[in-house]
Order: structure tokens, then C-alpha cells, then sequence
């Protein structure tokens, strides 16, 4: 697969992946947390507002790891 391939598959499912993750993680705070204080809503929205950098930074690892030539 060519650099020029990956890059566009991985930014593609990057944007798709971001995206559909932030409005799961809206939804259920919305929902699940509406009664709860502010200390436990800054918490829940800290913590999964920084998880989503773990899929996305192997997503470009494997964007920009070099295919050896046969």
C-alpha cells in the first residue's frame, strides 16, 4: 500500500473515529451524569476527552510506518 493510501484511509477513519467517539461520550454524560455534581462531570469529561489520543496516535504510527519493498 502506498504512503499516499495510507495517509487518506487514516485520516478518513481519524475523523470518522474522533467524531463518532465525541458524540457517544456527549450522549451518555448527558445522560448519565445530568444529576451528578460539577466535580464528577469535569472528571468524566477530562478523563474521556484524553482517551481517544491513545487509538488515534497508533492510527498514525501506522499512517507513517514504512512499508519495505519486496
Amino acid at each position: 500500500m502506498t504512503p499516499r493510501i495510507k495517509k487518506l484511509i487514516g485520516m478518513v477513519a481519524l475523523v470518522v473515529g474522533v467524531t463518532v467517539y465525541a458524540l457517544i461520550v456527549m450522549m451518555v454524560g448527558q445522560f448519565r451524569l445530568a444529576q451528578s455534581g460539577p466535580l464528577i462531570q469535569l472528571v468524566y469529561f477530562a478523563v474521556f476527552g484524553l482517551i481517544w489520543i491513545v487509538p488515534a496516535a497508533l492510527l498514525i504510527r501506522w499512517m507513517e510506518r514504512v512499508n519495505p519493498k519486496p
